[in-house]
């Protein structure tokens, strides 16, 4: 019943995807040159893989299994949690970077066949603050901006750069994570100025329009997103051509890793967003949600398929615990926030 249930969901998502694959025309800065760096997206994925961690005791210490490799000098400097809404995000320091890192989780693979199918219906049905004809989705503006995470993080990035100087910011997040670390880039070089924001994403969806996306390259214009082979969701919300007005449209610049034949390239495309020789030549029928879940050989998924609220509120009373009792040695200048029932709560250790 359930694998009946996943392929009338991708068939419906295919089935209208199909009328959305076009050559559509879209006018960006061609001076947007950023060249891309393989072994800095090697580094930020394992950031994007490890925000999906659900023992916060780990995170916080950064003790977890996925904080070590390319990431182990990294120091935490807020771990930030939302029970309600089900979002997770961790803020610190990469020394090895010299730079900030946010990194924002996504949707919990359990719920991921929903919210797939959720994508294809979202409408472009809210009027970004101060930008003329630009429209995002309400959802993914409110998920960033009217929760716990713009005012956590932007007070965590301004702590951080208080004490190490006006470094840069790296922020990072896979699929609806990206779409939220999205929002939080351009907020951050809108408050810090473009040169100091880079926006690294995985299997992002479609987050505007191509007003928006226009915007979004000026503001935010060293931007990598990065799409798996066949992977279905940065083909979503999809773009109609017959409703250009209306549609989404991907802001710059996509990588496209193509490793179908045991060959991996990683292709860099063109400055427009929405690059008919990268992902979007892949025939309908091919496109996949098993690529969603993996990006540059790292696991994009949470390690504890549970109900999001369940395993989150759980996580948050094991660290309350361990902190009340000493198991974990309370790191300097460590802040946790977290978001019960809509009522905050802030750990701090920094005294």
């Amino acid at each position: 019943m359930e694998r009946r249930r996943r392929v009338a969901v991708l068939a419906l998502v295919l089935l209208l995807l199909s009328a959305c694959h076009g050559r559509r025309e879209f006018s960006v800065n061609q001076d947007q040159s950023l060249i891309y760096d393989h072994t800095l997206a090697k580094t930020i994925v394992e950031y994007a893989s490890a925000v999906y961690m659900t023992d916060l005791t780990a995170l916080y210490t950064w003790t977890c299994s996925r904080c070590n490799d390319l990431t182990q000098d990294f120091e935490m400097r807020s771990l930030i949690v939302d029970v309600e809404n089900c979002l997770q995000a961790f803020v610190g320091v990469a020394h090895n970077l010299n730079a900030i890192i946010v990194a924002i989780r996504g949707t919990q693979e359990n719920s991921v066949q929903n919210w797939i199918k959720d994508l294809v219906w979202k409408q472009l049905d809210l009027s970004y603050p101060d930008m003329p004809n630009a429209k995002v989705h309400s959802g993914f503006f409110s998920s960033y901006n009217n929760t716990i995470l713009r005012l956590a993080i932007t007070s965590a990035v301004h702590k951080a750069r208080k004490t190490y100087g006006d470094i840069g910011v790296i922020v990072t997040g896979h699929s609806m994570g990206g779409a939220m670390a999205a929002f939080c880039a351009l907020d951050l070089a809108i408050k810090l100025g473009s040169d100091n924001v880079q926006l690294m994403t995985f299997g992002q969806p479609r987050v505007g329009n191509a007003v928006f996306a226009s915007y979004f390259a000026k503001y935010v214009p060293n931007t990598i997103r990065l799409v798996h082979g066949h992977d279905i969701v940065p083909h979503l919300p999809p773009y109609f051509s017959f409703l250009s007005k209306l549609t989404y449209h991907h802001f710059p610049r996509e990588v496209w890793i193509d490793d179908s034949d045991d060959n991996t390239t990683e292709q860099i495309c063109d400055a427009s967003g929405e690059d008919p020789n990268c992902c979007r030549c892949l025939s309908i029928l091919s496109l996949s949600i098993q690529d969603h879940f993996t990006y540059l050989g790292v696991d994009m998924e949470s390690d504890d398929w549970s109900t999001c609220r369940i395993i989150t509120a759980q996580s948050v009373e094991r660290l309350r615990k361990d902190l009340a009792s000493n198991i974990i040695m309370t790191k300097h200048g460590v802040e946790v926030s977290i978001v019960e029932n809509s009522v905050q709560t802030d750990w701090s250790s920094s005294i």
